[in-house]
Parts: C-alpha cells; structure tokens; sequence
C-alpha cells in the first residue's frame, strides 16, 4: 500500500514537474461535443421543394438571405451567451430560550412511617423532604449571511444537441493565457430557440441547468492552492 502511495506521488510530481518553465497548455478541441457538432452534419428530416424563382428571390427565407434568420437553432450552431451576475444577499436571525423548573415532594406523615425511617437514616437525612428537584436550561444563537457576487462575461457557445422537444444544450469554451496563467470559462446548459434574441444571443437565467465555470491554472494559481499533502492532512487529521 505504501508503495502504490508513493508511486502515485512521484508521478504527480513528475507531471508537475515536466510543466516548469513553460505555460499551461490550452485544452484541445478535438473530440470535444463541439467539435463533434462542428464537424458532423445531421440528415435533413424532409427536403422541402424548390422551384426556378426561389433562388433568384431578394425575399427568399434562407439563413443566407438579407432577412433570413439567424438565430440558432440546430446542432452546430453558434450562438452568443450574456452572463451578468450581481447577487447580494444579507441574512440574520437570533433566537433565545430560557426554561427553568423546581419541584419539592415530601412525606412528613404518613401513618408514622417517616418518623420510623427517620431513625434508621443516618444523621442529617429526613424523610420530610423526600424529593427536591431543581432544573434549568437557557439557549441563544445567532447567525448572519452577507454575500455579493458580481460577474460580467460573454462567451460564444455551440448548439451540441437538439433534443426531441426542441430545446437546445449547448456548450462553449473559452481560453485566453496572459505570460504563464491561463484563464478558463466553460458555459453549458439547455435553452429555448424561442429565447434566443435576434441578436443570438442569451442570458444566463434563460439557460436552464445552466453551469458557469470561470477559474484559471498556471503560475499564479499554483502558487495560491495548498499542497497535496497539506490538503490530505486537513482531511485526514481529526484536530
């Protein structure tokens, strides 16, 4: 077991070290569901009839056309996707509990007994006072959220399926590397054709299961994270 640790280790190290001096590779299309949906053309459902004057029509309703439509809505496309995120939100609540309860039983006479047990008790003891009980609890919390978000991107993303009720899922990437750090933005989600713009374009909260990744890898982010060992202590150790 120790030796599949360490083995397990050295080549970690060894990929990180193979990367020292250089900066981070961009991540390959190929093979990618984009790059899938770029290059595969789907059959047409049905072949509509064309006739001599279609072609030579200024008014015809092809994607080509000068009034034609172009907003995406098949496998391939591309369309234009508007992240503007800027959420705030501000929680606090307390709350405070108090409870306290006493209760007293005795027996000073019952039929002489007690006086009986009274001298078979030891000294101080009495049956006067056979039960005293004293309880008492109190609680207070309190808690408080304060969160902003702020975010402003636009990313152009590729229509990867047509599901059969019409939505669309769709997929973009986006990698720009500045000196030795790269910055990463993945968007992917289900949207309506019926909500693209006529710009092609869409908001975020338009894009249901809508998933916004935005992070980086290189020097800078490197230097930022923990090392592997401090990250399985902080999990392993239970102080």
């Amino acid at each position: 077991m120790r030796c599949l640790i360490l083995a397990s280790l050295c080549l970690t190290a060894c990929a990180r070290l193979d990367a020292v001096g250089k900066a981070p590779a961009f991540s390959p299309l190929e093979g990618s569901y984009q790059h899938h949906a770029m290059y595969s053309t789907p059959l047409p459902k049905d072949i509509p009839p064309s006739g001599p004057a279609d072609t030579s029509s200024l008014w015809t309703s092809s994607r080509d056309s000068l009034f034609g439509e172009r907003r995406a809505e098949r496998r391939g496309d591309i369309l234009t996707v508007v992240v503007e995120i800027n959420d705030k939100a501000e929680i606090s609540n307390s709350s405070d509990r108090s409870r306290a309860g006493s209760d007293a039983m005795g027996i000073p006479a019952l039929f002489g007994i007690p006086e009986r047990l009274n001298a078979q008790l030891p000294e101080g003891a009495s049956m006067a006072e056979a039960v005293n009980t004293t309880s008492s609890s109190s609680y207070e919390g309190s808690g408080s959220v304060a969160r902003t978000e702020k975010l402003t991107l636009r990313v152009a993303a590729t229509v990867v399926e047509e599901l059969p009720n019409g939505v669309l899922r769709i997929e973009g990437q986006q990698e720009v590397r500045v000196n030795y750090e790269l910055r990463e933005l993945v968007v992917s989600g289900y949207v309506r054709p019926a909500d693209i713009s006529r710009q092609n374009e869409i908001t975020y909260d338009k894009i249901a299961g809508a998933r916004v990744s935005y992070g980086g890898r290189g020097q800078i982010t490197d230097v930022q994270q923990p090392r592997y060992g401090q990250q399985v202590a902080d999990i392993l150790l239970p102080f």
